[in-house]
């Protein structure tokens, strides 16, 4: 059965705000993979698989993104907590492996995985990680507080003074939007780590805010871990909608602590991460 939720708030990031047409999700359906405490995820480069952090299998699950079944696995034998998953230009698959202290690198062919190196200097906890466009990548401690930037290996760049900093996305242009869930905020970075812009406070009023994606256009999906809850944010900062009750629940339009967010086109892919299940919606606007 499909269900189409038309959802509540429009609400203006200023008094000069214009409104913005807010989407409707239609739910599609949900995993039934034997999943544990799944977090962020990520359709791997041609599409054809949906990569899940398997947090507390200490996994990644890879599950085909229409069916939602589980089609393959790595990682249980040597990773720990695994939290997020990347890709770089060259298709190599950049595993956040929070409790070993390290992200781990893998050559893929298709669903099979080759160990292939490591990140580990400067971070403790790392639960977040992009392999940017510009070559380096960015990693998120979350133990340690801080994002660090890696070129070739080697530590070229620093943000420090961060509260258990997660999630790392690409917003068109190279900018970079980073969850700074111990302090319920979204920052916008350059490359160079400036910090350009802040999201904190209302209308958003973000409680743990973790992982999320970055459609073409500029809009933020994010997972708001704490209050049960998705926020659709504009790129100019307008809240456009909230999907989920703000309480713990499972069903359509409802989450129990979700953490992920993965966008293709109008499709949405969340980690209900409490309910141990990835969720499958369409955009409609």
């Amino acid at each position: 059965m499909f269900y189409r939720l038309a959802l509540v708030c429009l609400v203006g990031y200023s008094a000069l705000s214009v409104a913005i047409a807010a989407p409707e999700f239609e739910f599609l359906g949900a995993s039934s993979a034997d999943l544990d405490n799944p977090h962020d995820l990520k359709l791997s480069p041609d599409g054809r698989y949906l990569f899940v952090s398997d947090v507390d299998n200490n996994r990644v699950a890879i599950l085909d993104p229409e069916s939602l079944d589980l089609v393959a696995e790595f990682g249980s034998d040597h990773q720990s907590g695994t939290h997020d998953v990347d890709f770089d230009a060259e298709g190599r698959a950049y595993i956040a492996d929070t409790r070993n202290n390290r992200v781990t690198i893998y050559e893929m062919k298709g669903t099979d995985a080759t160990l292939a190196g490591e990140l580990k200097e400067g971070i403790r906890g790392p639960e977040g990680v992009l392999a940017h466009p510009n070559g380096r990548v960015y990693v998120a401690g979350a133990w340690s507080g801080n994002v660090i930037v890696y070129d070739q290996g080697e530590v070229v760049g620093a943000l420090e003074g961060l509260s258990s900093p997660h999630d790392l996305e690409l917003v068109p242009g190279g900018d970079i939007w980073l969850s700074d869930a111990g302090n319920d905020r979204m920052l916008l970075l350059s490359p160079d780590l400036e910090i350009k812009q802040e999201w904190a406070g209302a209308p958003y009023n973000f409680n743990g805010v973790r992982y999320q994606d970055v459609l073409p256009d500029g809009t933020v999906i994010a997972a708001d871990k704490n209050s049960h809850s998705v926020k659709i944010i504009a790129a100019d900062g307008t809240l456009l909608t909230v999907l989920g009750t703000g309480r713990p629940e499972k069903g359509a339009g409802k989450f129990t602590t979700p953490e992920g967010v993965e966008v293709r086109g109008d499709i949405v892919w969340i980690s209900d991460s409490g309910n141990d299940r990835v969720v499958k919606y369409r955009m409609i606007y």
